[in-house]
Formats: structure tokens, C-alpha cells, sequence
């Protein structure tokens, strides 16, 4: 009984660790509910009216989600330097609260500032965010010099009980966030490796909904990986845990995503493009029963099971473990391959491959394990491995890119433009209401924050007034409910802020509707709640996210296209370092930092894929832009996962017996970095007419003839596959992109 309790509170864990990786949007709501909790118990205690339960529970909720530094050390910092500037901002906020004009002029210098404080990191960013949502809030309890101290002392509990939440309650340390990531990659490798058992079962119609599937979790392995990526530095102890734990991860994302593709390339007609992977709504290649013996399909279908337990019972000592961990293992020398198609027999391979990045991990994360039971095949990859692991330093520190000066720098472009759009949201706001105009300005701050082109104000200000004009509808239900219960109501907020944190990273739609939700019941509990303020609330919604987005697109705008073309130019240069990078080190080249070239360019391809949003975003009216920049995005999807692959390949280089440094495939490899050039140089409007080379197949290039490929093993096999699958998926880059394409010559 005791053990079927553990199951289930294993599954449990481990299907909340891949929801939400690392449990951030979990801690982020539990903080702030607990941190708002404890102030209105303190404050009822000390015998605070509504007014200051209001403003306590606001500021504590402020104090909470401002901190953004990962060391608690630089969080205490902020939170000590935090308070005096609330104070300041809440004490001129009641002073001028009676002269509109003064109190207008403040309230935009008060956004420039907040918004140019960014460029001084995140501690930067906290205070303005602190300054900002408390000027805020000393307009919206109406506060005023006389009632200051009693304020000021709700602002005090607030932060006070904010650091007590934060330090004691519910503390987080880098190592721990870290940790609970480890295991949310684990869980998610697990639900990707249930995908892939899905699409080796399903028939021919329900084959495209098992491809989703695939697609889906290999893109939620993928952005773990990012996450943990950027933790490593202050969760771990020193550069080398952190660049093995890096590699180790990398191993397992893409022994994974190589397991999906040759899974559907054995079940197709032809072998699958790399592309099926990674573009949305792709439909699946023809699919039949897995080709050879149907002994073959149990056996795989047995040993995709045991991948996936090995994978959830990493950490857990047995026999049983130890039995399925070698057998799967056995599968990378080719006597242990079972009869089966050559196309069955490398999906085979990749399983044993998938084995040994899980061991690997497992090492990695939990220490050395006991090798009692280990068969000749597993000695031989805890020696690969060790080997790899002593062959990892610290790496060579990178140069700081060259930062743009004046108004070309991105915080204090964004201030001129939030100011101006402020300035014009309490124009009018003040046409609609000279009571709550700062309600514009409030969504016109927003809208800007976390965007950096026309294109992603307009989208985010839709959002966020759709959400509002439902939230407004759900506003009005929860104070018809309440009535006059103050405890209920507070009871209610609490309940709505924690989903506002647990769901501002996935739906900011969602987010903005709980927020509004909320608002209605503290305007109940103010006694300033009736249907015209909450309609009054959407007009001024509509009015500063109107005046967010003329103020992006009139002062010094940055158009969505010359947004996505920087960055895609930013993904093409690093596609083409890390592809050089790699060819030049297994051309014999020196070693180098590829790992890191990697995640820059995965780094790279992600704020590309957040850039171009508005263009995919379902209520664009221009479809064929859409299908474009979705096509573009999933071709350079592919362009990194190949290059991801040569990246780790190439790394195995010093200490993998199986691989050897072959000088020709720099030069075969070349017309692909000229290439990746050429696009860039067209992308930036340099006036290039060149087109884009074809020819010969690199293998070809490399060895004359097909037998190129056996002659040099299973290893370089697949290290000319990645070049000619990203020689390919840079050529089809081409045509969306309006390059040409330069006939092969004869």
C-alpha cells in the first residue's frame, strides 16, 4: 500500500514538474499569495481599515514580484532599497494626488525613469517597477497627507512580510531551482519517449495526432534545456559541473529528437525530412506498418517502454534497472542489433544512444553509481564517458558585444516611447474620467514591457484587452456573490492573484482576466464597485493600449520586419559559427567552445520565434506572411537541431574511439557556411545579387562515391546525414526569403 502511495505521488510530482519546469510558476504564485496573506493578517490584527488592507495586500504583492535576481543575497539588497523608494513614490503620490497637472508631469517622469532604469539589470528594473506600481496605488486608494503614516506603515509590514515569505516561508536557491528543472527535463524525456511510442502504434488516421504529439514534446524538452541553460552559472558549484551537466542535457535532447526522426523515417515510404519535426501543422509523411519481422515491432516497442522507465527510475538502485540499462546499451555494438530492415535497425541504434545519454545524465546529476552489474557494453560507454568528462574545462571567457549608444539603445528608446504614450494615455484617460485616467496609463506601461517592435505592443494590447472586457464580465458575477463579506472577497483575491502568477507565463490573455476579475472585487471592497467603473475600466483599457501602440509606431518605431530581420540575420551568423566551429573540429581543427556556439544560436532562434508572434498570431489579416514565417521559423529549427547534432559530435572528437578527424569535410562542408552568408547578406538589404550555390551532395564532395559513408564507419555516416540535411534545409531557406538559386553546374 505504502509503495502504490509513493507511485502515485511520484507520477504526481513528476507530471507537475513537466507542466511547469522547475515549479517557477508555482513558487512565483505561493510567494505572493503567502506574502499578501501574511500582511492582511497582520494589518486586521493591528486594526487597519479596508483602505489600508487594500494598499497593504497591493504593496506586498508589488515587493514580491519586482525581485527578480536569482542570488538571495542581491534579492535582500533590492528589497532593503525597495521600501524608501516606495516611500518616497506613495508619499509625493498622496501629496500631488490634488493637483492633476503636477501629479500628470510626475507620474511620466516617473516612467521614463522606471523604464531607463532597466539598462541597470535587474536591480534596476525592481525599483522602477516598485516606484511605478506605488505611485500607482497611492492614486487608485485615493490617499492622501493626512493619512501617509498610517500608509507608510502598511508599506512596511508589506515589505516585511514579503521578506519573510521570500527568505523563510517559501525560499528558493539557484541550486534548488535547478534541481527541479533536472527533474522536469527528466519527466518531460519521459513524456516525449510515451509520444514516440504512440506514433510507432498509430494507424494511418491517427498517425498526423501522434506526429503533434511527437512535435510537441520535443519542443517542451527543448525549451527546459533553455531554462536550465540559463540557471547553470548560479546553480552549480563551479564552471566545470555546470559545462557537464550542459553537455549532458544536450546529449539526451537530441539523442531524443534523432530517436523521434528515425522512428518516423522507418515508418514512412522514404526516409522523413528533419523539417516534419518542427513545422506546426505539417502533415505526416505516408506511414504503414513498421517494416521486416513483426518480432521486430514487439521488441521495439518493448525496449521504447523500458527507455521510458529507465528514464523515470533514474536514481533508483536494482537489478531489474541495471538489466534493461544494459540491454538497451547492447544495442550500440552491431552484433546485438535484432533482425530487422536497415531503416528498423537504426531506430535500434538510436534507442541504444538514447540509453547512453540517460546514463550519462544520471551521472551527471547524481553522482558516480555502482557498476556491479554492468555487461562489456556498458563498461565500454561509463568509459566514453568518463573520458568525455575528463576532457571538459572551464572554456575561454567571451567578449561582451559592442552595445548601442544614445537613442539606439533599446531602454532608452523604450522610455522616450512609454513617456510619450503615457503622456497621451492620460490625455485620454482624462477625457473619459478625471478620477481613473491613470488606468491607461497603467495598460500603456504594460503593453511595453517585455516588447520590442510595433508588431508585439499591438498584439500584447489585444490581449491584454481581451482579457480585460472578460474579466469585466467576471468582475461583476464575483461581486454580485460577495456583497459586503470582506473576508470572502479577500479570500477571492487571493485565490485570483495565485492564478494570475501560475498562468502569466502561458496566457497572457488569461493573466489580464484575472487581474480584471480581481479589481472588481477590490473596487467592492473600496464600496467604489458598479457596473460604469467596470466598463469605465475596458474604455481606458482600449485608450492606452491605443496610445501604446501609436507612440511605438510614430516615435522612433522599430517595425515588426526590421525587428525579425535583425534578429534572423543575429540566428543566421550564429548558424554559421557554430557549423563552421563544428566542421573545423572534426577536419582536425583545435577544439572548441561548441556546446556554448549551440545555445547562443538556440538563444537566438527563440527571441526570433517570440519576434515574429504578430505575424503568426491567428487574427493577422495577412495569411501568406503567416504561413511564411512559420515555414522560415521551422526550416531554421531544423538548420539548429543539425547543427546542434555536429556541435555534440564533434566534441566526442578527442576521446570517442569510433571517430576520427577527416580534413576533407571542411571544404566539402564550405558551400553551406557560403551560403548561410549569402542569405544573411540579402536579409540585411546589402544589396547582394548573388544566389545560393547547389551542386553535388556532400558526401559526394567527401568520398566520390556512396561507399564513402561505409568506409569511414557508423559515426561519420551520420556526420555527413546532418551536412547534407542542413546543406539542404539552407538552400530551401532561399526561396521564402527571396534569394536565388543558382542551377548546379554540370
Amino acid at each position: 500500500m505504502k509503495a502504490a502511495g509513493r507511485s502515485v505521488g511520484t507520477w504526481l510530482r513528476d507530471r507537475l514538474a513537466a507542466s511547469d519546469p522547475g515549479l517557477l510558476r508555482l513558487t512565483a504564485g505561493l510567494r505572493t499569495v503567502g506574502a499578501i496573506a501574511l500582511t492582511l493578517a497582520v494589518l486586521a490584527a493591528s486594526g487597519s481599515d479596508v483602505t489600508h488592507l487594500v494598499a497593504g495586500a497591493m504593496a506586498a504583492m508589488v515587493a514580491t514580484f519586482a525581485i527578480r535576481e536569482k542570488q538571495r543575497g542581491a534579492q535582500a539588497v533590492t528589497l532593503a532599497l525597495g521600501l524608501p523608494v516606495a516611500l518616497v513614490s506613495v508619499s509625493l503620490g498622496a501629496v500631488l494626488g490634488d493637483h492633476a497637472v503636477a501629479s500628470a508631469v510626475f507620474f511620466v517622469l516617473l516612467i521614463f525613469c522606471a523604464v531607463y532604469g532597466r539598462r541597470f539589470g535587474d536591480r534596476g528594473t525592481a525599483l522602477g517597477l516598485i516606484g511605478f506600481q506605488v505611485y500607482f496605488l497611492a492614486l487608485f486608494v485615493g490617499s492622501s497627507p493626512s493619512r501617509l503614516p498610517e500608509l507608510w506603515a502598511a508599506l512596511a509590514v508589506a515589505f516585511a512580510c514579503s521578506a519573510l515569505v521570500r527568505f523563510a516561508v517559501v525560499p528558493v536557491t539557484p541550486a534548488g531551482v535547478l534541481a527541479r528543472l533536472r527533474r522536469a527535463f527528466r519527466a518531460r524525456l519521459a513524456q516525449l519517449v510515451s509520444a514516440q511510442l504512440a506514433l510507432l502504434d498509430a494507424g494511418p488516421d491517427e498517425v498526423n495526432k501522434a506526429l503533434e504529439e511527437v512535435r510537441r514534446g520535443t519542443a517542451r524538452l527543448h525549451e527546459t534545456a533553455l531554462l536550465i541553460q540559463t540557471r547553470l552559472e548560479e546553480g552549480t558549484p563551479d564552471e566545470s559541473t555546470a559545462r557537464l551537466v550542459q553537455r549532458r542535457i544536450a546529449d539526451a535532447e537530441i539523442a531524443a529528437e534523432r530517436l523521434g526522426l528515425l522512428l518516423l523515417s522507418a515508418r514512412s515510404a522514404e526516409r522523413a525530412d528533419t523539417l516534419t519535426l518542427h513545422l506546426p501543422g505539417a502533415p505526416a509523411p505516408e506511414v504503414g506498418r513498421l517494416p521486416g519481422p513483426d518480432e521486430a515491432t514487439a521488441v521495439l516497442r518493448r525496449d521504447l517502454q523500458a527507455l521510458r522507465a529507465l528514464v523515470v527510475r533514474t536514481g533508483v538502485p536494482g537489478t531489474a534497472v541495471a538489466h534493461v540499462r544494459n540491454r538497451l546499451l547492447g544495442y550500440r555494438d552491431e552484433e546485438n542489433l535484432p533482425p530487422a530492415t536497415p531503416a528498423v535497425r537504426d531506430v535500434f541504434r538510436a534507442v541504444g544512444e538514447a540509453a547512453r545519454a540517460v546514463m550519462g545524465l544520471r551521472v551527471a546529476l547524481e553522482g558516480p553509481q555502482d557498476e556491479s552489474d554492468d555487461t562489456p557494453a556498458t563498461t565500454r560507454s561509463r568509459e566514453e564517458l568518463d573520458a568525455e568528462d575528463a576532457a571538459i574545462d572551464a572554456g575561454e571567457e567571451t567578449e561582451a558585444a559592442e552595445q548601442p549608444t544614445g537613442l539606439r539603445r533599446p531602454t532608452t528608446r523604450a522610455a522616450v516611447q512609454v513617456s510619450v504614450g503615457s503622456t497621451l494615455a492620460i490625455l485620454g484617460g482624462e477625457l473619459l474620467s478625471s478620477h481613473r485616467w491613470y488606468w491607461a496609463v497603467l495598460t500603456c506601461w504594460i503593453v511595453f514591457i517585455n516588447t520590442a517592435s510595433t508588431g508585439e505592443i499591438l498584439v500584447k494590447g489585444y490581449r491584454r484587452l481581451l482579457g480585460t472586457v472578460f474579466g469585466v464580465v467576471a468582475g461583476i458575477v464575483l461581486a454580485g456573490l460577495v456583497g459586503r463579506h470582506t473576508w470572502t472577497a479577500f479570500a477571492l483575491v487571493l485565490l485570483l492573484i495565485f492564478a494570475m502568477f501560475y498562468t502569466a507565463p502561458l496566457s497572457y490573455t488569461l493573466m489580464s482576466f484575472f487581474v480584471t476579475a480581481m479589481l472588481g472585487l477590490l473596487y467592492t471592497l473600496l464600496h467604489t464597485y458598479s457596473w460604469e467603473v467596470l466598463v469605465l475600466r475596458v474604455e481606458e483599457t482600449a485608450v492606452g493600449a491605443a496610445c501604446g501602440v501609436v507612440a511605438a509606431a510614430l516615435v522612433l518605431p522599430v517595425n515588426t520586419d526590421r525587428r525579425t530581420n535583425e534578429l534572423l540575420v543575429t540566428v543566421l551568423e550564429r548558424l554559421a559559427g557554430a557549423t563552421e566551429a563544428a566542421v573545423a573540429q572534426l577536419s582536425g581543427g583545435p577544439a572548441g567552445d561548441l556546446l556554448d556556439k549551440a545555445r547562443e544560436l538556440d538563444q537566438a532562434l527563440g527571441d526570433l520565434r517570440a519576434a515574429t508572434q504578430p505575424l503568426t498570431h491567428p487574427v493577422t489579416p495577412l495569411r501568406a506572411r503567416r504561413t511564411t514565417a512559420r515555414y522560415v521559423v521551422a526550416l531554421l529549427e531544423t538548420c539548429a537541431y543539425h547543427a546542434r547534432s555536429l556541435a555534440a559530435t564533434a566534441e566526442l572528437l578527442p576521446t570517442h574511439p569510433s571517430i576520427a578527424a577527416d580534413p576533407r569535410l571542411g571544404a566539402a562542408a564550405g558551400r553551406t557556411v557560403r551560403n548561410i552568408g549569402t542569405i544573411a547578406a540579402r536579409v540585411t538589404g546589402e544589396g547582394v545579387t548573388g544566389a545560393v550555390e547547389t551542386g553535388p551532395s556532400i558526401a559526394s564532395l567527401l568520398g566520390g562515391s556512396g561507399e564513402g559513408a561505409a568506409r569511414y564507419g557508423r559515426i561519420t555516416d551520420r556526420v555527413l546525414r546532418h551536412l547534407e540535411r542542413l546543406d539542404e534545409a539552407v538552400v530551401g531557406l532561399a526561396r521564402p526569403l527571396g534569394v536565388r538559386v543558382a542551377p548546379p553546374e554540370r
